[in-house]
């Protein structure tokens, strides 16, 4: 699961519309402390700012959102979940998609542009001090309403929640890469392994250069004894768009060893009476191993300081019989062995 990454560039309104003195000196001065609180990035702050703002809008006449979404968008970067899964649902909910129009106009004597809400700007097309009347649409952020939902959802562990979201917006934005990624964690979070898998086939197929989809693939593929060496080839897909990519190596050469504690119980109940059909095994055992080492040393290269890849290496070397590295890697485990924070 990624971590939830927000962003929007959030400006400034200019409240332009004909209502009480102290309710627009209200209104501006919250806008700001909103504003002041976003761009010093204390979420927490700005939050309950732009649900006045709102609230005071609505008191005064006009229903305006996207305040709502302002609130919902810093209560989400302030890692407030709860109320801001509930803000977007309701958004998503009520059909809100943030598209807002705009309308201004210049001022003849002054020459400035100067904001106006609709009624006013109908007006002002019969004031002869007014000219270039303009209407500007602005983006809309609905997309944005289900993808980042669907990342409150699952970092709450809400995934079957998540998915009737993700679904819901893939109806709308069926090319929204971000919600087919939300739908393919809310599967793995619920359990669902074969859509799970199915989905990242098909974000593979669209597009094959993501090496975290082609190393989740190969981990189920290896749970299958009939994939297994599907699953080899999806991690070597993944090492070769990633050469750095240590948890595809570990799990390349823990894939092909196999389960050896199984095979090392085998042998050890046909040492004394089926002599060579043990040596089979042990043949095959050291095969295999042969075959890991380079992946091995590979991950070893690109985590040195990993206890594991060490301990790993050791071993391969062990039962490859290369004694010298034997000892190299256990001086090597000790010395991150002492270095490690004692638990």
């Amino acid at each position: 699961m990624k971590k939830l990454i927000l962003g929007m560039a959030i400006v400034a309104s200019a409240f332009a519309f004909a209502q009480k003195g102290d309710v627009n000196a209200k209104l501006q001065a919250t806008n700001k402390e909103a504003m002041d609180a976003y761009n010093a990035k204390n979420y927490a702050v700005a939050a309950p700012k732009f649900v006045e703002i709102y609230d005071l809008l609505k008191a005064n006449g006009q229903d305006n959102k996207i305040y709502m979404y302002y609130a919902g968008l810093s209560h989400a970067l302030a890692n407030n979940n709860d109320p801001a899964i509930k803000i977007y649902t309701d958004l998503v909910n009520s059909g809100f998609t943030g598209v807002e129009t705009t309308y201004t106009a210049k001022e003849k004597k002054s020459g400035q542009i100067v904001p106006l809400d609709k009624t006013t700007w109908e007006l002002m097309k019969k004031n002869s001090d007014y000219s270039d009347f303009k209407t500007e649409q602005s983006a809309g952020v609905e997309v944005d309403l289900y993808e980042t939902l669907s990342l409150l959802l699952l970092n709450a562990k809400k995934p079957n929640e998540a998915l009737v979201i993700i679904e819901k917006g893939l109806v709308k934005y069926p090319n929204s890469a971000k919600l087919k990624e939300s739908q393919t964690t809310a599967y793995l979070q619920s359990g669902n392994m074969d859509k799970f898998v199915t989905n990242l086939k098909e974000q593979l197929a669209k597009n094959p250069n993501d090496p975290t989809n082609w190393y989740n693939l190969g981990v189920m593929q290896a749970k299958t004894p009939a994939t297994v060496n599907d699953a080899l080839e999806s991690f070597k897909k993944a090492i070769e768009l990633k050469p750095d990519f240590a948890n595809a190596y570990q799990n390349l050469v823990y894939t092909t060893i196999g389960d050896d504690s199984k095979v090392v119980t085998e042998i050890n109940a046909l040492r004394k009476d089926k002599p060579d059909e043990a040596t089979k095994l042990i043949d095959a055992r050291k095969e295999r191993f042969a075959k890991a080492l380079p992946f091995a040393e590979s991950w070893y290269k690109v985590d040195p300081k990993n206890i594991d890849a060490v301990s790993t290496l050791k071993e391969i070397y062990l039962v490859t019989k290369n004694l010298d590295k034997v000892k190299e890697m256990k001086a090597k485990e000790a010395e991150l062995s002492a270095a490690a924070p004692a638990k």
